[in-house]
């Protein structure tokens, strides 16, 4: 392990290739990929059978009232040393036709009603853990980007490539440190891409396990935020509501 980080080197944003992080992925022990596979499986495969198998029949039902389409959403990403998989999501968007080529935005109106709370939630991701149990994805890794995005942010800092030496991941360092969702400027590109390329050169099975950890917690937490602030809205709709009442009986 190198004593000085890569990351802290220009040339990691600027070349397509940096030896230093190559080597620290080469020379990880075969052990450390075998635990990393076995907990990807291990994890997958409990969330998919005591989670998906009852949750996801719920929320496609939940998506197919809200609008028109498919449950699922398939799209094209770049992953491992830049090859190209279909990536699984719940559909959080009306169908359109730029859903590959721009980006969810804040406020984004193809968003619908249900997929501000699936991705508020992080719930839209939940099928992405049959990506990692077929190989495409790991559970913690740097998150795939849609092709478009991959070539832009690429043309940006050519040193994007660097992080596809890994297997994309549902989280990573960047997501638990805040950087989730739009990129709508350079410096948060900048800031994912170092977080991502930390993870490249110095992930420990223990790291995974705590990012795993964070981000459940975080999901949970999010999860119950929406459902609260739902519910305070819709006490202080009511409580509007009768007292409009209340001044026209007066009236």
């Amino acid at each position: 392990m190198p004593s000085e980080s890569a990351i802290f080197d220009r040339e990691v944003f600027t070349l397509e290739y940096n030896e230093q992080l190559e080597e620290a992925v080469i020379s990880r022990s075969n052990s450390f990929i075998v635990l990393k596979r076995g907990v990807d499986i291990l994890v997958s495969s409990v969330i998919v059978v005591s989670i998906l198998s009852w949750l996801l029949p719920i929320l496609a039902i939940i998506i197919k009232l809200d609008s028109k389409g498919p449950v699922f959403f398939r799209q094209k990403r770049t992953g491992y040393k830049g090859k190209t998989f279909d990536c699984f999501k719940l559909r959080s968007m009306s169908v359109n036709r730029v859903a590959n080529d721009l980006q969810a935005a804040i406020d984004d109106p193809r968003i619908t009603r249900v997929g501000k709370f699936l991705r508020k939630s992080n719930l839209d991701e939940l099928p992405q853990f049959i990506n990692v149990l077929i190989g495409d994805m790991s559970i913690v890794g740097p998150r795939p980007h849609m092709l478009k995005d991959s070539e832009n942010f690429s043309d940006i800092f050519p040193g994007y490539y660097n992080r596809y030496l890994i297997k994309p991941g549902i989280t990573g360092l960047a997501q638990i440190n805040g950087f989730r969702g739009p990129t709508p400027n350079v410096r948060s590109i900048y800031k994912r891409l170092q977080w991502d390329l930390y993870y490249v050169e110095n992930a420990t099975i223990v790291m995974d396990i705590r990012i795993i950890l964070l981000t459940a917690l975080e999901t949970v937490r999010e999860a119950l935020k929406v459902g609260l602030t739902k519910k305070i809205y819709h006490s202080k709709l009511v409580a509007s509501r009768t007292n409009k009442n209340e001044i026209k009986k007066a009236a």
